[in-house]
């Protein structure tokens, strides 16, 4: 989703206008709202926008029967229902059907609009731990792969209702329906998010000591190549995914042979740098060329258990980076 130049021009010149100063504030959570609806964080910037100009033509008939942020996000949403409608859903790989049982089959991949995009996070050395802790189950990537696999409405009466705790009358009105009608969606939406969401262990809170050992043991064992290392950070059912390729793999001795024969081709190959996506830890991994320097290659986002890492969802897609404020390019002198 694109607007046009018409459409940057209309927020330039809004930019003077007080509406601007009461309506910035929601900006970040508008993004994260969208984010959930669509599972892309592009689209989820295009419809933050559309949300803003509606929002401004029509400031001068809001009348304060609700608050501001509650009406900007029944805009928000009439404008993702909206985009819904002409936009085939967004999945991960465990979402198109069972592992691959052969790790060693060629790989073959589908277009990025395939498939859900990571949210940014701020850096873990940097990030405000209470920030971190309030919105990070709203964001998990498992939770927005699985609010994927509802229809419209249902993702909308379940958002509303559980993450943004709306009543079910609010919600009714923004629909046009009955609050019986709500919760017959809700009921539902819940059912469905039982069956399609993996099943996770309680993941180590991202400032535990702990979790940042395992983190830098994983990011050490990757930039040494060294198989027998990852393998002790890995759980035994863990499970890799790799958008855009199809495939995915479960279990340490499958997701194991994949990387020792297809990745973890000798030291120095990868650079790694920790930080975070959906609330969760996350890496930014950068593969040697032949010029010696360091090109963005995946974005990893992690589930890390107390028991060690259970999920890597590797997002082998460069343009990302600039997302997250890394760069493409790393000389082999730079340390990021």
């Amino acid at each position: 989703m694109h607007f046009s130049r018409k459409a940057a021009c209309v927020m330039q010149l809004a930019q003077e206008d007080p509406f601007v100063r009461l309506t910035d504030p929601f900006r970040r959570e508008l993004l994260a709202h969208c984010y959930r609806m669509t599972g892309s964080l592009q689209d989820a910037e295009d419809l933050v926008q559309e949300t803003y100009i509606r929002a401004w033509r029509s400031y001068d008939r809001f009348e304060g029967r609700s608050s501001m942020r509650l009406w900007l996000y029944r805009i928000a949403t009439n404008v993702c229902l909206t985009a819904l409608e002409h936009h085939s859903r967004r999945l991960l790989p465990s979402g198109l059907g069972p592992p691959s049982d052969d790790p060693d089959h060629p790989l073959s991949a589908l277009e990025k609009d395939t498939w859900i995009q990571p949210l940014p996070g701020p850096p873990m050395d940097t990030a405000d731990p209470a920030t971190i802790v309030a919105a990070r189950d709203s964001v998990r990537l498992a939770l927005i792969a699985a609010l994927q696999h509802l229809p419209a409405k249902q993702r909308v009466a379940l958002i509303l209702r559980d993450v943004l705790a709306w009543r079910a009358n609010e919600v009714a009105d923004l629909l046009g329906t009955t609050g019986a009608a709500v919760n017959s969606l809700l009921q539902r939406a819940r059912t469905q998010l039982r069956r399609v969401a993996p099943a996770e262990d309680h993941p180590a809170e991202l400032f535990e000591p702990g979790l940042r050992a395992l983190l830098d043991q994983y990011i050490t064992a990757f930039q040494n190549a060294d198989i027998n290392a990852l393998m002790e950070v890995l759980r035994d059912d863990v499970a890799l995914e790799m958008p855009p390729n199809i495939q995915w793999f479960t279990g340490r001795a499958t997701v194991g042979q994949f990387l020792r024969n297809n990745v973890l081709a000798r030291p120095d190959m990868a650079r790694m740098f920790p930080t975070t996506a959906n609330g969760q830890p996350a890496v930014a991994a950068y593969w040697r060329g032949n010029d010696d320097s360091y090109r963005a290659h995946a974005l990893q986002v992690l589930t890390i258990t107390h028991t060690g890492i259970s999920r890597i969802v590797s997002f082998n897609d460069p343009e990302l980076f600039p997302n997250f404020g890394l760069a493409r390019v790393l000389t082999a002198e730079q340390p990021r």
